[in-house]
This record gives C-alpha cells, structure tokens and sequence, in this order.
C-alpha cells in the first residue's frame, strides 16, 4: 500500500513471490511486499505466521525457496555467502530482542567493532561510535560492560551499533519484548526520532502499542502469507 507521495521514493525492500518452505512446512508463501525510503513498517501476526522468516530474508540469513529478494538494490539471491556477509554489514542494521551485545567488550567497543569489521580503522570507528552514544544519551556508560547495562541502556547500545555503518534499513525484531515498559517506551520514542529523519524501518512484533506508535504501515501475517496492509496513524 503506497500512495502519490510515497510513489516518488526509492524503493529500500522489494520481494517478488516469496516462498520458503522447509520439508513440508510452509513458513512463506508467495510473499510480496514493497517498502520506500523513509517508510517504518510493522509485521505483526500469530507466532508462526512466517514473520521471522520474513526478517531473515531480508536480512540475507536466509534464502528463499523461490522467488526474489531486493534490498537497496541488491539482488540477494545472487550473492555468495560472503557477498552476503558483506551485505549484513554495509546494508542494514539489526535489533535484537536480547541485544546480542559481546560481554566481554565494554559498550563502546560493541558498537565500534560493527565499522571495524567493514575495514574502518579502530580510531575512526571509536569516534563514530562515541558521536552516536552521544546522540542516544549514553556517552557516560561507553566504558561500561553489558553486563552493568539496564535493559534499556544495552537496547540503546544494540540501536547505536545498528546505526554505525549508515544502513538503509533498520530491523527490528521485538525491540521492546525484554524491556519494562519504561526502557519500552524510551526505545519505542528512539525509533519514531530515527523515522523522522529518514531511517527506513521493518519492524517485526506482537505488540500492537509498539506498532501503532512507531510505524506509518501494518502488514498482517497469516500462514506465510500476507493477510492485510494498511496505513497507520501514529498514536503518539
């Protein structure tokens, strides 16, 4: 669902008859669905309905059985592993519901090590980092280790580490599902700031609050399927 306006934007994610199957299982079919520059997009559905699957499609974790998959222009289904590694690194940024932080570097070290890994020397990358922690309030715990982080911090960390190679995409995965509902609501405001200029979001959830505050557009799953889209206003 787009309309005129959203028309005139580059598309970010394009998937063109889905399917995935594994053995008899169906987790994807037929799936299509287009997301814009700047569009937050939120995939709610049963557990089960195939909206993990779906993340891990567009993140290059997985390929499809049939069908085609293009993010920022790249044609997933004909990189390599490594190209796709490439992929994970330089094109989107992943948030995770348990953070996926290393434990044994302290939090600024978390975030730098993600430019690190695409060849950016240690120097620049730390102080891109310390910018972003900057930018998301934390610059006061960049030396502290995951292990002294409250829920909320190690989120904001994960979202900071996301960020640090300019993706086109953000995605979440149940950012807020391990978080009281004040960390929640701080990451949930976090993601609108981050959609308000420009970021091209996917998240994927349960929870209806975070999709009707974060997100522009619901897509519905059911049984591998998309089910329903429509537009949405934010309940601010």
């Amino acid at each position: 669902m787009t309309t005129d306006h959203d028309s005139d934007r580059q598309v970010v994610v394009q998937l063109d008859g889905v399917h995935k199957e594994y053995g008899d299982l169906k987790a994807l079919d037929g799936v299509s669905l287009e997301i814009r520059a700047g569009e937050a997009v939120a995939v709610m559905g049963p557990s089960g309905c195939g909206k993990s699957t779906l993340l891990n499609m567009v993140a290059g974790l997985d390929r499809p059985s049939a069908g085609t998959v293009r993010v920022n222009g790249h044609d997933l289904g004909g990189l390599n592993e490594t190209g796709l590694a490439l992929f994970r690194r330089r094109q989107v940024g992943m948030i995770f519901q348990f953070f996926n932080l290393l434990d044994d570097l302290p939090a600024l070290d978390n975030v730098a090590l993600a430019a690190q890994l695409t060849g950016t020397p240690a120097k620049q990358a730390r102080h891109r980092a310390l910018e972003l922690f900057e930018e998301l309030g934390i610059a006061d715990r960049r030396n502290t280790y995951p292990a002294a982080l409250s829920g909320g911090e190690r989120q904001r960390v994960a979202v900071a580490r996301a960020l640090m190679n300019r993706p086109a995409l953000l995605l979440a995965d149940e950012p807020t599902g391990a978080l009281d509902s004040r960390s929640g609501e701080q990451v949930m405001d976090l993601l609108i700031d981050l959609n308000q200029i420009g970021q091209t979001l996917l998240i994927v959830t349960h929870d209806p609050k975070l999709a009707h505050r974060c997100a522009s557009r619901l897509v519905e799953f059911a049984d591998g399927r998309v089910a329903r889209e429509s537009a949405l206003e934010r309940q601010l």
